[in-house]
């Protein structure tokens, strides 16, 4: 509807419509954007398939059932709702229409003026996508819920199996060296050695293996050297095996295969790789390997200095020409930048230069009083890099009220050793098939 204002003498002219802004996607980069966006004199619209926004640093500990998803996760509409010219909507992009300026989603379209695409990654397989079913990787709540399940049933299936067939159904395998990698793996084992020993009867937690495979010749490759053999040897001394230089080359039911040999395994985790969304297919766009989309020094389409790619899906080189990483700060630097850049020109005031990316360090935990920090010049490892990370991660959750009740669960699971949301939930049978196999004669030994 078009607004009217009296001028001179008693002339009526229609104002023009205000402003149309459309966000793609709830994440880090797109929260931010949004939030750059409040008070501008335009109509804001974010588009998400899912109704929260995940604080995804902290999704391994809802896969190892250390935190609830509700402590890391949050309504989008309750954290915009105080934005009066912000409209969300939960639904499903399908494409883009550029020339028309259109964004479709199902029945839907969405009129924009100005784009900004944060839709983020998810796992990559490298050309097996059929794996995904044997190694699940770690993007999202739903993800995090399934991989703790399988977890906590692979202990469960354990206690009810014969002596014999218990070492595959307690060996975990973790893929890929990277921080989601090394702090699955450093949270198994500790679950494993710490807060379920004394909660079977027949079987030894303790003796649960876990395997963490990296193909590269280190973990935490972004990490300086001194840091990434740290890390290694702290999650040795966790009571992890690290498999450096290795390359898997199946995931199966089993197990996964290296080298031409199975390691058998109940439980396998993909970390190992991330794939951009569809964004460069919808825009017709050039992307990178990983299927980024590759964007200019205003992180906008090549061509189209109204449409805005950030985050995960978005390929930016850094001042010296690297890429800027996949990480959580980049993405919402990125968002910030890009909110105030379209703001700006509503306003008609000018914009600010190219993006500069600000790199404020690298951390990662290994375990109880176990984790590297790299800031700058500076290296923090043991208790104090863990303290600092604890501290970090809970300054940097959205709410209050779930910085309290991270901080909470984490000095209770300090000082008990316990795991606080260790329910099994969902559809799927509780057993593998390779533990109903060995559960099936279970009357001849669960007395012996």
């Amino acid at each position: 509807m078009q607004r009217a204002t009296t001028e001179g003498a008693g002339m009526v002219a229609a104002q023009p419509p205000r402003h149309r802004i459309v966000i793609i996607g709830g994440g880090f980069a797109g929260l931010e954007a949004a939030r750059a966006l409040k008070g501008a004199d335009a109509d804001v619209v974010l588009l998400d398939r899912n109704n929260y926004h995940c604080f995804q640093p902290l999704l391994y500990q809802v896969a190892t059932a250390a935190l609830s998803p509700g402590e890391i996760a949050w309504p989008i509409r309750y954290l915009l709702r105080g934005q009066r010219n912000l409209s969300v909507y939960q639904t499903e992009v399908q494409g883009i229409d550029l020339p028309a300026r259109v964004v479709h989603a199902g029945p839907h379209a969405f009129a924009f003026d100005h784009l900004v695409i944060a839709t983020g990654a998810t796992h990559s397989y490298f050309g097996h996508p059929e794996w995904a079913e044997h190694a699940p990787g770690l993007k999202r709540i739903e993800d995090a819920t399934a991989i703790r399940r399988r977890v906590l049933c692979a202990f469960e299936n354990a206690e009810l199996a014969p002596p014999d067939a218990r070492a595959p159904l307690l060996t975990f395998v973790v893929v890929g060296g990277g921080p989601t990698g090394v702090e699955m793996a450093g949270a198994i084992a500790e679950m494993a050695h710490l807060s379920l020993r004394r909660d079977f009867r027949r079987i030894d937690t303790a003796k649960a293996r876990i395997i963490l495979i990296e193909a590269g010749p280190k973990i935490l490759a972004a990490f300086p050297d001194d840091l990434s053999s740290y890390a290694a040897q702290a999650l040795v001394r966790q009571g992890v095996e690290v498999l450096l230089g290795t390359t898997v080359e199946r995931c199966v039911a089993e197990g996964v295969i290296v080298q031409g040999g199975l390691i058998p395994a109940s439980v396998t985790i993909w970390a190992a790789g991330v794939r951009a969304s569809p964004a460069a297919s919808w825009l017709g766009a050039g992307a990178d390997r990983a299927g980024r989309v590759i964007v200019g020094e205003y992180l906008s389409l090549p061509g189209h200095p109204e449409v805005f790619v950030v985050g995960d899906v978005a390929a930016v080189a850094g001042e010296k020409g690297d890429p800027v990483p996949g990480i959580a700060p980049a993405a919402k630097q990125m968002g910030r930048y890009v909110g105030r850049l379209i703001a700006d020109r509503v306003a008609g005031r000018p914009s600010a230069g190219p993006f500069r990316y600000r790199h404020q360090g690298d951390l990662a935990t290994i375990g109880r009083n176990e984790a590297v920090v790299s800031l700058g010049g500076r290296k923090l490892t043991g208790r104090i890099a863990w303290l600092f990370w604890s501290v970090a991660h809970v300054y940097f959750l959205i709410e209050a009220r779930s910085r309290l009740a991270v901080a909470v669960d984490w000095a209770w699971s300090y000082v008990t050793h316990r795991r606080g949301a260790r329910l099994i939930v969902g559809d799927e049978a509780a057993a593998s098939p390779t533990a109903l196999s060995v559960v099936k004669p279970a009357h001849e030994h669960l007395n012996g």
